[in-house]
């Protein structure tokens, strides 16, 4: 070939000739050195000068691709050099045909032979070679994307309008007859200048960095295939238990030969001594027989006033019983406290609640938080700051409008519009989405969406982002970029072919705004066929971004915002009405969306809340007037029974029974119902309902004291605290209510008649004699000093809060600082909803030891003066109680029944003490091992409501898009106009820094499991300098008669001349002579401001004009960043791990060239806290049990108990945290507060149990040899005492609320909320009333005798010869019951 013969689509064509090559004139030879170097310059060559001048025109326009990799950009000049005029062409090029063009014969087509070597290395030079512009590669440009070298070929050789103007083929060489071109080529890693890349070009330059693991790899050491500390646990807790067994076998053994031999020595002993005939003493006194020589009664009278378990002492040694003076005065403190409000109940009412009316006076301040960035990242976050500085100085990032649009499932029950899960779809369950139809469908939405205005006439030309300028096209990233936004020129069989040719090569198919626009950004769920190729045109998705400027200036972001809720409506209106129409499915997401979703009110299930308030109140209102029930009285459901039974008599002739028999009142037939009196009396409705009320109240003061405060509320306040008061509020309700119980039973009106009525003492007999002490004496001979003193209702309600108040007061303080520390957390929604359930906590705590005791003195005046329970102004007439025979019942309660006979002496049996332990340590075990795979992270679809669009937006999201979000290193405060700090950024020069910027990012792009970084990084730096190269000869133009004067982009080409063209020392990769100090900002501000375009892709204007901030007076680069993109990120792990890789990068750089870098992407504001949390939560959560040990060491008068609640608190929250994993929990700043509220509600199940244990004490040595006897006793008396209150106030309210939150249809509050509550509930009770009560009788500190209140209970238990339940009474005794 020789010459040109015509030309098609304006590019020269040329003539088919055989003769022989010619040698060149002087001329032709300057051409061809310039445009091919040497290697041809002293040979014949096969080409002409006009040849020549074509060939240096498309080097040219290549030379801003691939001119900063030598290697390449020589073997690509070679290459064509050769082809065009080497004089060995005819031995491997062959003409295969020719056309007619212009009256003249030309080439057509023409096979080129080129050895597989050569065409390998051919490939490999330019394989790797990067173009920042566009985050991508030259080969997208030059080879069409080509993975290999074949591919990269035939994309060359293939005739196109924008490439070869004649088809070239490339036949493999092996069949061939003709020798094929077998140069060698350049490679990148060679040592001349004329070969060498930089590492950005070329791996096997780059400077090997040390390996780095991806973060939160896991633990590195490992037994099989469970880590180093599970196998350690495993095998310590293994150990233990073996021996646990181990020992009590031989323990066992050795106390049975003991007692057989004990026994031979009692026999003997037995004929001599008196026998004993009975035993007074509490627990243990048969084993202090040999402590104690007379166990007479006047030594047990002589401790009547020593408190419970008195009679276990010597008198020598209780004489002076211990006692704590904190808990006395605070003891005293509450009896003057609940004698004021029982005494003053109106002015209590009065005072207090003028004080919840000044509180909610806050209310006019008050205001939700909306802003999802200011919801959910710290003010101090270093994210949320770098995000500023980064709007600041670059504005702020895009808004974008994405949808994606796929074939909806042939069953439209299995859509995931409503649901809510991770990964919901699988690719390969939905058919194709690309057909005929589907195109033209969709393009005439992407024509309606353009033509959208919103009511203030905004459109998306508008609003949308437009690189190359005002007036330019918008970045729209869809497939109809590639046929031009129209399929006017293509059918039902054309459309696939073009598809699938822009899909492998995408710089022929460039949109609007000349990017090329990879399928990856397109197309989603593309599978692989059987070779491994992708089958593009069976994708599953179609993917549509329009990408919409964003602005610090409100007037210009509320114009983008009002655009955006006019394309949302008009998608959701598509959404509904595609499936009917074409069959596709649209999830969409716009710039507006999540906010709004996130502030939407659904979650905020009105009914959810209000089914909780109602189960409550009506379980606190019948459990609360459960103890009130007369004895004599049957239950509801028997007196029903009774009248059924009875109807038929009134109808019989011997219904009426003779006057002269005595008969049973209930026999009596009646037409209606004989209901016990208990249901209008004894129900406490009323007081049930007051107390849901202080709760509200309490709730509403804790907003109105922080909205005063500034504290804004969130949605997540709004939902959840009103169940977290009321589960924690209403348990003081029944604990304070059980205690007036038994006040009444010690004090109240018919507690001296209860079984003796003697001369000369009277009183009042109403339906309050329903209850009977359970030391009662069945004796004749009982004097009336002995009887219980009746005390007015004032008096029982200050004893009652004498004796719960310290309790109560233990319990807040340490729910009240628990969900204080939660404040430590620096999220905003999480340290106000931690701000206002203390408050609530707290205020709820006050009303109830003051409002609330005034109610109960009310109530109690209501049900002694026998007045309806509703309507207290009616007034039933009293029942004449007789009393014929023993009590039915002890007034216990089933509950108490039960632990008192049952759980308490089983649970305190030796034995079962060990099983606990070892159960529970099992449990403790087990949940170290399960808290080493807890995740971290939060999954934003469980923040939205369960029905909103958006869930199947990010399903669609994560099974689709296969690009990850951008990340920019910032650099602060390099000086670039000095060559160090140049030097500190580049990589294609080759004094760049081995680990600059640039250099480091490739470096990084190489490992992307470790750094999350996929994509080459677009380096302004490096183009800057390139743009300076004369061999751009478009690029930088000066005029040649004035060089100071830059050429405009219309100037002509023979007034101007390259900027460095003759310079000393001339453009060179070694950055000698490269522009510093006045001279580079000169050339920078020319280079920012020229467009980039077709003639000079290196130019500045659209790629980075928005990638450099100056200083005030332009003189100086304050900040530039360097672009790049994640790999793409399916889950919450691959997102926190991507902010790790990142930062640990960025500060690595930051060291290397000594000045800050920082990363920045969008979403890592959300996730700056997993860098920090597992920390936070290990101070936050060791701050509360310090608080806890604090605390309940000082009000418990025992380090020693304190120290066991602490324990046992610490391992409720670490059941839960064991829970999490298996539940599902993921740990982020939520399920943290959980953990806080966790640890102060466990101290709940624990404060009174310790405290009942603590008050139940003699005084006894802990290391006295019958202090584990003691132990005992006090425990069954603590669990006997506030058990019931445990169960029935603490876990059963807990357990009702959680219940009905279950219902709710937020996934947020029912992972979150639901079952983590419920985990603590459960756990809680466990640990409360099983772990605590066996590891304070073992190892228990010890207690003090609460002597005003327990005077008349030590004095029936003497009287009475009252016997340790556990291990003294059947269950044929009435009086041990």
């Amino acid at each position: 070939m020789r010459g040109s013969c015509g030309t098609e689509y304006g590019k020269p064509l040329p003539c088919p000739d055989d003769g022989a090559p010619t040698q060149a004139d002087d001329q032709t030879k300057q051409l061809l050195k310039d445009v091919c170097g040497e290697e041809l310059l002293d040979v014949p060559v096969c080409c002409t000068a006009g040849q020549l001048e074509t060939l240096s025109a498309n080097f040219e326009q290549l030379e801003s691709l691939i001119g900063a990799c030598p290697a390449c950009r020589n073997n690509f000049r070679s290459f064509f050099c050769q082809f065009t005029c080497s004089p060995d062409q005819g031995t491997f090029l062959n003409v295969t045909s020719t056309q007619q063009s212009q009256g003249k014969t030309a080439v057509e087509s023409v096979d080129f032979f080129v050895s597989e070597n050569y065409s390998q290395g051919f490939f490999d030079s330019c394989k790797g070679v990067q173009y920042g512009n566009t985050n991508g590669y030259a080969m997208d440009f030059i080879g069409g994307g080509a993975k290999n070298s074949s591919a990269f070929l035939k994309f060359l050789g293939d005739k196109k309008l924008v490439g070869s103007p004649f088809q070239i083929d490339f036949p493999p060489s092996s069949g061939s007859t003709l020798p094929p071109l077998d140069t060698v080529p350049r490679h990148c890693a060679d040592d001349d200048l004329l070969s060498r890349c930089t590492c950005i070009d070329c791996l096997d330059v780059c400077p090997t960095i040390p390996p780095v693991s991806p973060p939160n790899d896991g633990p590195t050491c490992r037994i099989g295939n469970i880590s180093c500390l599970s196998f350690i646990v495993t095998l310590t807790y293994s150990l233990a238990v073996l021996g646990f067994l181990i020992g009590y076998v031989i323990q066992t053994t050795i106390r049975t030969r003991r007692e057989k031999r004990y026994e031979r020595v009692a026999l003997g002993a037995d004929a001599t001594s008196p026998t004993r005939t009975h035993s007074r003493g509490l627990v243990g006194a048969a084993s202090l027989a040999h402590n104690f020589e007379d166990d007479s009664l006047v030594n047990q009278s002589e401790s009547r006033h020593l408190g419970r378990g008195a009679s276990l002492l010597d008198p020598i040694d209780t004489v002076q019983p211990r006692q704590y003076p904190l808990n006395n005065m605070l003891r005293r403190g509450f009896y003057k406290l609940g004698l004021f409000t029982a005494s003053s109940p109106f002015l209590t009412f009065v005072v207090v609640f003028a004080f919840i009316g000044v509180l909610n006076i806050g209310w006019k301040n008050f205001e939700i938080e909306t802003d999802p960035v200011r919801l959910w990242v710290a003010p101090s976050s270093e994210s949320k700051q770098q995000k500023e500085y980064f709007d600041e100085k670059f504005g702020p990032f895009y808004r974008t409008e994405q949808i994606f649009v796929t074939s909806a499932p042939k069953n439209l029950e299995s859509s995931n519009n409503s649901i809510v899960s991770g990964g919901a779809i699988e690719i390969g369950n939905k058919a194709p989405v690309l057909s005929w139809d589907h195109l033209k469908f969709w393009f005439q939405v992407e024509s309606d969406i353009r033509a959208l205005a919103s009511p203030g006439g905004v459109t998306l030309q508008d609003v949308c982002f437009k690189p190359a300028g005002p007036g330019e096209p918008c970045v729209v990233q869809s497939l109809a970029g590639w046929f031009g936004n129209d399929l006017e020129n293509y059918d039902e069989t054309s459309w696939s072919t073009k598809l699938e040719s822009c899909a492998h090569t995408p710089t022929d198919c460039l949109p609007e705004f000349q990017q090329p626009l990879g399928p990856q950004y397109v197309l989603g769920g593309v599978p692989l066929t059987d070779d491994g190729e992708k089958a593009y045109l069976e994708a599953e998705a179609i993917v549509v971004t329009y990408v919409v400027s964003d602005s610090l200036n409100p007037t210009e972001q509320s114009k983008a915002m009002e655009w955006e809720e006019v394309l949302r409506d008009y998608l959701s209106d598509l959404s509904e009405r595609s499936i009917s129409e074409v069959g596709l499915e649209i999830a969409f997401s716009t710039g507006v969306s999540l906010e709004e979703e996130i502030n939407r009110s659904t979650n905020m299930d009105v009914k959810i809340v209000v089914l909780s308030y109602l189960a409550m109140f009506f379980y606190v209102s019948l459990t609360l007037g459960s103890g009130s029930a007369s004895r004599e009285e049957d239950g509801v459901v028997a007196s029903l029974v009774e009248w059924v039974r009875n109807v038929p008599k009134l109808f019989s002739r011997n219904s009426l029974a003779s006057s002269t028999l005595s008969i049973d009142s209930r026999d009596i037939p009646s037409l209606f119902p004989r209901l016990p009196r208990s249901l209008f009396v004894g129900s406490k409705f009323n007081l049930g309902l007051f107390g849901i009320i202080l709760v509200i109240l309490s709730v509403s003061s804790s907003v109105g004291l922080f909205s005063f405060l500034n504290v804004k509320v969130t949605l997540i306040i709004a939902e959840v605290i009103p169940f977290l008061v009321l589960a924690v509020g209403v348990d003081n309700v029944f604990i304070l209510v059980h205690e007036l119980d038994r006040q009444n039973f010690l004090h109240g009106p018919n507690a001296a008649t209860q079984t003796y009525q003697g001369p000369g003492f009277s009183a009042p007999m109403s339906p309050t004699a329903s209850h009977r002490s359970p030391f009662d004496s069945t004796h004749e001979d009982v004097d009336a000093s002995s009887l219980p003193l009746y005390l007015p209702a004032e008096e029982r309600v200050a004893r009652t809060l004498a004796k719960m108040g310290p309790s109560i007061l233990l319990s807040t303080i340490t729910e009240t600082l628990a969900f204080g520390l939660g404040a430590l957390v620096p999220m905003p929604a999480v340290r106000n909803f931690a701000l206002y359930a203390a408050g609530s906590v707290l205020l709820n705590a006050v009303l109830q030891v003051t409002v609330f005791m005034s109610a109960l003195l009310l109530d109690l005046k209501r049900y002694e003066s026998n007045r309806m329970d509703c309507f207290p102004c009616v007034r039933l007439p009293s029942r004449i109680a007789l009393s014929d025979g023993p009590p039915s019942s002890s007034g216990v309660g089933r509950i108490g029944h039960f632990i008192r006979r049952y759980y308490a002496p089983f649970l305190l049996k030796p034995l079962v003490k060990g099983l606990v332990l070892i159960v529970f340590s099992g449990a403790f075990m087990a949940s170290i091992i399960s808290m080493q795979h807890i995740q971290l992270g939060l999954d934003q679809r469980l923040a939205l409501p369960s029905d909103s669009y958006l869930v199947n937006y990010f399903d669609n999201l994560d099974a689709y898009l296969d690009v990850g979000p951008p990340v920019y290193f910032v650099s602060k405060d390099v000086d670039v106009t000095q060559r160090l700090g140049q030097q500190a950024l580049c990589g294609r020069f080759s004094t760049c820094d081995d680990f600059s910027i640039a250099n480091r990012l490739e470096a990084e792009r190489k490992r992307a499991n470790s750094s999350f970084i996929a994509e080459p990084s677009a380096s302004w730096i490096d183009d800057f300098l390139r743009w300076l190269n004369p061999q751009n000869f478009q690029c930088c133009r000066v005029r040649k008669a004035d060089p100071s004067v830059f050429c405009g982009p219309r100037d002509r080409d023979r007034l101007c001349q390259p900027c460095y063209q003759d310079l000393l020392p001339p453009w060179n990769i070694t950055m000698d002579g490269l522009p510093e100090d006045a001279e580079f900002m000169r050339y920078f501000k020319r280079w920012w401001d020229s467009p980039t375009d077709e003639s000079c892709p290196l130019a500045g204007k659209t790629s980075f004009g928005t990638a450099i901030s100056l200083n005030e007076d332009q003189s100086k680069i304050e900040t530039s960043h360097f672009r790049t993109f994640h790999s793409p990120l399916k889950n919450q792990a691959d997102f926190i791990n991507a902010f790790a890789a990142a930062h640990r990068i960025a500060d690595e750089i930051s060291v290397d060239i000594g000045a800050e870098v920082f990363p920045y992407s969008l979403f890592y504001v959300f996730f700056d806290q997993y860098a920090h949390i597992v920390a936070i939560t290990q101070e936050i959560l060791g701050l509360g049990l310090a608080a806890v040990l604090l605390v309940t060491a000082l009000m418990l008068g025992s380090w020693r108990t304190g120290s066991i609640v602490t324990g046992v608190v610490a391992l409720t929250v670490l059941n839960v945290m064991g829970m999490m994993s298996i539940l599902d929990i993921s740990l982020n700043a939520i399920s943290l507060v959980n953990l806080v509220i966790s640890l102060g509600i466990a101290v709940e199940f624990c404060a009174h149990v310790a405290r009942a244990f603590m008050s139940a004490g003699t005084g006894l040595p802990i290391d006295h040899p019958s202090g584990q006897k003691e132990r005992d006793e006090r425990m069954w008396t603590a669990l006997v005492d506030v058990g019931p209150s445990v169960l029935s106030g603490i876990t059963f309210t807990k357990l009702i609320g959680m219940a009905v939150l279950s219902l709710t249809r937020s996934r947020l509050l029912e992972i979150y909320y639901f079952r983590m509550w419920l985990t603590l509930i459960i756990s809680g009770v466990l640990h409360g009333l099983v772990l605590l009560p066996v590891v304070l009788s073992l190892a228990g500190g010890s207690g003090f005798p609460q002597q005003e209140a327990d005077e008349e209970w030590m004095s029936n238990a003497i009287r009475n010869d009252y016997e340790y339940a556990p291990f003294l009474a059947d269950d044929d005794s009435v009086a041990s019951d």
